[in-house]
């Protein structure tokens, strides 16, 4: 579990796919998330939740598996790619932005990106069926950044929605870099997953 509140913004050094392509070996420069790592440690890579099979000074390797190459953006990664970090979360973490699991519910896309005086206003379309669970004020992870969703926009072909990006994370996270045409991995508020399913359930009984 995670907070969606990004420690360092850290560095793909090295990506070993497999010869059938369908996993892959990441190993990730990240001088705080491994300050106190250990085998079998979590953590979330642009709100992917890796586990660590091996570290080194300021370093970590994960696998990556075909679900997590196919459903996330970790396939197009490549030695350089600049990624958020976050250790998971312990009883006495501050509960900073919202609950993360690190389990990406799909991938979106960036469509516009403008400047205004003090903040940046990202617009993003996720596929259809994720559409349901955001609401303006509600949660989202993005990249596992937790941010607060400013509009919500439903069209016949998907949904788009907007955030607003202070300074701070503009600098400290990848949303910085990020432009239209860019993926991104979308984690929607567990809650709202629940609710769904629970309302599901109600208009079938």
């Amino acid at each position: 579990m995670f907070t969606g509140i990004v420690e360092e913004l850290g560095e793909v050094t090295a990506v070993a796919l497999a010869v059938d392509s369908s996993d892959a070996r990441v190993t990730i420069r990240g001088a705080a998330v491994t300050a106190d790592v250990a085998h079998g440690d979590s953590i979330a890579v642009n709100g992917v939740c890796l586990t660590v099979v091996d570290s080194e000074s300021d370093t970590f390797t994960a696998d990556l598996m075909a679900e997590t190459l196919a459903r996330t953006t970790a396939k197009e990664w490549t030695p350089g790619t600049a990624v958020n970090l976050e250790r998971s979360v312990t009883p006495s973490t501050r509960l900073g932005g919202h609950l993360v699991q690190g389990h990406v519910d799909g991938v979106g896309t960036v469509t516009a990106r403008t400047a205004h005086p003090g903040y940046d206003e990202i617009s993003i379309a996720v596929p259809g069926d994720l559409g349901r669970f955001l609401a303006p004020k509600g949660a989202v992870a993005v990249d596992g950044i937790s941010l607060t969703v400013i509009d919500v926009t439903d069209t016949a072909t998907g949904t788009t929605f907007t955030l607003g990006i202070i300074p701070e994370t503009r600098s400290a996270t990848t949303m910085g870099r990020r432009a239209a045409g860019d993926s991104c991995n979308i984690e929607v508020d567990v809650m709202a997953k629940y609710a769904q399913r629970l309302l599901a359930f109600r208009e079938t009984s």
